[in-house]
């Protein structure tokens, strides 16, 4: 099925994107290069929102393993998503893309608060919102929050960039010979407890019919190319 159909978009990009080749933290190139990819994608008259994830700087679940309190761990994560936006938003304004940051903790100094009407009001004007802090509150995770998010916009689709080019029966990193789907019901992921988000976004998604698109936005060009209908991608979807 091809994807171009989708005008307003949800891009969500999970932390560790923004790492490049490092171990940690965020890589200027990267983010510029990501940046590139939302404005292409945007010069192709598409309308888009962002949510980037925490997991290259503090990961909530992670620091409540080893001993944080887990609300306490999810905060925290939550500020580590406030700094990756506003990372993404200096490289696109550098080439000229207005942008906009809404965190759902306020943070006045720094961003906006969100505020839907509002957010909604940038989209229409031509600006690229990224949405940080999650959902503002703890245990529920970035693609939870991008799956709400993408709802409340009235999001056409939620695209998910991740380092592989779909989803598959196992890791492919791990399994050579593992089958990629190019197309999905949300009751199967559900079901086979497929790892495409978490089961809360997946949930969110099949209410609303907000079909899931998991793409390689490591692949320079190819937020594009799906968006085109071209290139690799599983698209998770309602049964017709």
């Amino acid at each position: 099925m091809a994807v171009s159909r989708f005008n307003r978009i949800l891009l969500k990009l999970s932390g560790e994107v923004l790492m490049g080749q490092g171990q940690f933290g965020i890589d200027p190139a990267t983010c510029d290069r990501v940046a590139g990819e939302v404005a292409a994608a945007k010069e192709a008259g598409h309308e888009l929102c962002l949510v980037v994830g925490g997991g290259n700087i503090f990961r909530g679940l992670a620091g409540a393993a080893k001993g944080f309190d887990r609300a306490s761990a999810d905060y925290m994560g939550m500020l580590a998503t406030v700094m990756n936006a506003l990372a993404v938003q200096n490289s696109l304004e550098r080439i000229g893309v207005d942008t906009r940051v809404q965190s759902a903790i306020p943070m006045a100094s720094v961003c906006e608060p969100y505020i839907r009407r509002r957010a909604e009001r940038h989209l229409e004007k031509g600006r690229v919102v990224i949405f940080a802090a999650g959902t503002g509150n703890p245990f529920f995770t970035t693609d939870t929050g991008a799956a709400l998010r993408a709802a409340e916009m009235r999001c056409d689709a939620l695209f998910k960039g991740t380092s592989v080019d779909g989803v598959y029966d196992a890791d492919p990193k791990k399994v050579p010979d593992a089958t990629r789907y190019n197309t999905l019901s949300f009751d199967r992921v559900l079901g086979d407890n497929l790892k495409v988000m978490d089961a809360a976004a997946v949930s969110l998604c099949r209410d609303n019919d907000i079909p899931i698109v998991v793409f390689n936005i490591r692949d320079e060009g190819n937020l594009a190319a799906v968006l085109r209908g071209e290139g690799t991608s599983t698209i998770v979807q309602n049964d017709d």
